[in-house]
């Protein structure tokens, strides 16, 4: 049996601890962050139109808890976001009231009519 001098060990496990270094240093990716088809700047602000964009949406059954973030801002029911009142939550829609405006923010964002979204309904 041959015996392994330290050079030679060291030459074996050098490149194993160099790969777990590697594969430690790598970010994790964000499971609440929205996809970026939703047109969402890394920053959490909503690119483009200048309209605030639903992302979520929680409504937990047991005790009734409602919250949902807004370009990245975390808001509740009754909550104020940029000086409008969170009015009411649904699984996919947030109402927002600022005086007698009202503002109704879905989810998924709904394609122009007569826009291709590349998706046909099954028959």
């Amino acid at each position: 049996m041959k015996t392994l001098t330290a050079t030679t060990l060291a030459a074996l496990l050098l490149p194993a601890a160099f790969a777990s270094q590697c594969a430690r240093a790598q970010a994790l990716l964000d499971p609440t962050r929205p996809p970026a088809s939703l047109g969402v700047r890394a920053d959490g602000a909503a690119a483009g139109d200048g309209l605030p964009r639903l992302q979520s949406v929680l409504i937990a059954r047991a005790g009734g808890r409602q919250v949902a973030v807004i370009d990245g801002e975390t808001v509740r029911l009754g909550d104020s976001y940029k000086g409008a009142r969170v009015v009411r939550m649904t699984q996919t829609e947030v109402e927002l009231v600022r005086g007698r405006e009202r503002q109704v923010l879905r989810l998924e964002p709904q394609p122009a009519e007569g826009a291709g979204t590349g998706i046909t309904p099954a028959n």
